[in-house]
């Protein structure tokens, strides 16, 4: 099982060739697995995405998500109470970006690696990461 940043959930769905052979490989793998865990501050940074226009679909937003989640398998989890003290109490190699915060808190709680292409948190020893 894995984790996936927003931008890696959105580079699957609509431009996969953006992803690098180990994401890839690793996406493929917890899909056959026991699935691909998101984050739903993820569904929220999409959405927040889209009404900023920073990221044009073609099709409204709660269409698309439900595009994206039929797609594989996909597992929506929330923020915990564990989840929401790990996010603020992270190292400071950690953005203070709040929802790549409550990613790496997430990842962290369940003990995944986090597929992302963000060189702050590739660069953090804090976190298990995949690119």
């Amino acid at each position: 099982m894995i984790i996936l940043d927003t931008h890696i959930i959105i580079w699957n769905s609509i431009k996969p060739d953006a992803l690098s052979v180990k994401a890839k490989n690793a996406i493929e793998r917890a899909n056959e697995g026991n699935g691909i865990l998101i984050s739903e501050i993820s569904l929220w940074e999409i959405a927040m995405l889209m009404k900023k226009r920073r990221l044009e679909i073609g099709v409204p937003y709660l269409e698309f998500i439900e595009l994206v989640l039929k797609s594989n398998r996909y597992i929506l989890k929330g923020i915990t109470p564990v989840i929401a003290d790990l996010s603020v109490n992270l190292p400071e190699d950690i953005n203070q970006d709040p929802a790549d915060r409550i990613l790496c808190a997430t990842s962290l709680a369940y003990r995944l690696p986090l597929i992302t292409a963000d060189k702050n948190l590739l660069s953090s020893k804090s976190i298990m990461t995949i690119w």
